[in-house]
């Protein structure tokens, strides 16, 4: 059995440079790590969901939610990484209660879920790109994931709350700005960092 990783190359994510053991079944390895890398993301998103502060005014709170999506989207790929938050939604849907502040189902913030499927295909998309392992372009990467979040969070959230556009922004938009760009910080010098201890 060989639990050796392999060495870093252009066009992978983190997540390939883990072991995996060698069975005899071909390609058996890697699917067994990938279903598990798919159901830990799912797992770390519905967690860090649960690191939620209320917002005044709004109905939507600041969550570790959006960071670990976009974590999740780095380090697994955009393959994985989507398949992580599209199995996230579709438990929460099915009643798991790993939303932000415990809920599950369609709310008002459900759009925001649907755009991490999609910021996660993104960014992981760039990760294989090399997005991931400078600190400006993994910046970049956080950013952009971000705006494709809100891009479908704050319109759905018009919509589910019945409000203007405006209003929408005002609400789920505007009072995440401080935090998206902690968290693009964050993001900066973790991403980078590990690439680095991976090439030691």
């Amino acid at each position: 059995m060989s639990t050796a990783a392999t060495p870093a190359s252009p066009g992978q994510v983190l997540a390939d440079l883990l072991p995996s053991a060698t069975l005899r079944a071909g390609g058996a390895s890697t699917l067994v790590r990938d279903v598990a890398l798919v159901l830990g993301g799912a797992a770390l998103t519905g967690l860090a969901a649960q690191l939620a502060v209320p917002v005044p005014g709004t109905p939507v709170p600041v969550t570790g939610q959006t960071f670990a999506a976009l974590l999740v989207g780095t380090t697994l790929g955009a393959r994985r990484g989507a398949s992580s938050l599209t199995v996230y939604a579709l438990a929460g849907l099915a009643g798991v209660p790993w939303f932000a502040e415990g809920a599950s189902g369609v709310g008002v913030s459900f759009g925001y879920i649907l755009g991490m499927i999609l910021a996660t295909a993104v960014v992981g998309a760039l990760a294989r790109r090399g997005a991931d392992r400078s600190v400006l372009r993994m910046a970049g990467t956080m950013l952009l994931g971000e705006a494709v979040i809100y891009a479908v969070g704050v319109p759905y959230l018009a919509y589910a709350a019945d409000l203007s556009a405006s209003a929408a922004v005002a609400a789920g938009l505007t009072p995440f700005l401080v935090g998206d760009a902690l968290k693009a910080v964050l993001a900066m010098g973790l991403l980078p960092t590990a690439w680095k201890l991976v090439k030691r």
